[in-house]
């Protein structure tokens, strides 16, 4: 019978010292982190009935952490992506690390059980949200994100061709 405890013992020890990557460090944290979060909020939000607006709430309280400087319309700095001086626009989380943090929770979410039709962090209005950040940070610095343009496939008529080619 110790010996079973033994086997178990040394089993949950070498489970806790296995080392596990950054990522899925990242993911753990960032996934209590949004569950403190959760449970703080007021009224206390349980996690079943996590909605995008709780996740889009997280997002923007977040903000107050971030360390992006992004220039208001009213800043004589807005477009520039140096400026040669400092101001007193607000400091945001960068649109990069929201997009990875959205990825590692809808991850997180769904090992926790969730099924992916009713994942918040892959709704909708967080993809909006995201693209809304990305571009305003992009315009607030002076750096276009312009789409990539899919390419024009163009209908040759050989007939024509043929007969333009040949003289007349």
């Amino acid at each position: 019978m110790s010996s079973e405890k033994e086997k178990e013992s040394a089993e949950g020890s070498s489970r806790s010292t296995a080392t596990i990557s950054r990522y899925e460090s990242q993911k753990r944290r960032d996934w209590n982190t949004f569950g403190q979060y959760l449970k703080n909020h007021m009224p206390p939000v349980p996690l079943s009935q996590c909605t995008c607006n709780h996740v889009l709430e997280f997002l923007r309280y977040l903000d107050q952490f971030g360390k992006t400087k992004v220039h208001l319309h009213g800043c004589v700095f807005f477009g520039q992506p140096d400026p040669p001086a400092p101001c007193t626009c607000p400091l945001r989380q960068a649109w990069g690390s929201l997009d990875a943090l959205i990825g590692r929770l809808r991850a997180a979410y769904e090992e926790h059980g969730g099924s992916p039709e009713t994942n918040p962090f892959g709704n909708g209005a967080i993809r909006v949200y995201l693209r809304e950040v990305k571009e305003c940070q992009a315009k607030a610095r002076g750096i276009p994100y312009k789409k990539k343009k899919k390419k024009k496939m163009i209908k040759v008529n050989h007939e024509e061709l043929k007969s333009s080619k040949q003289p007349t």
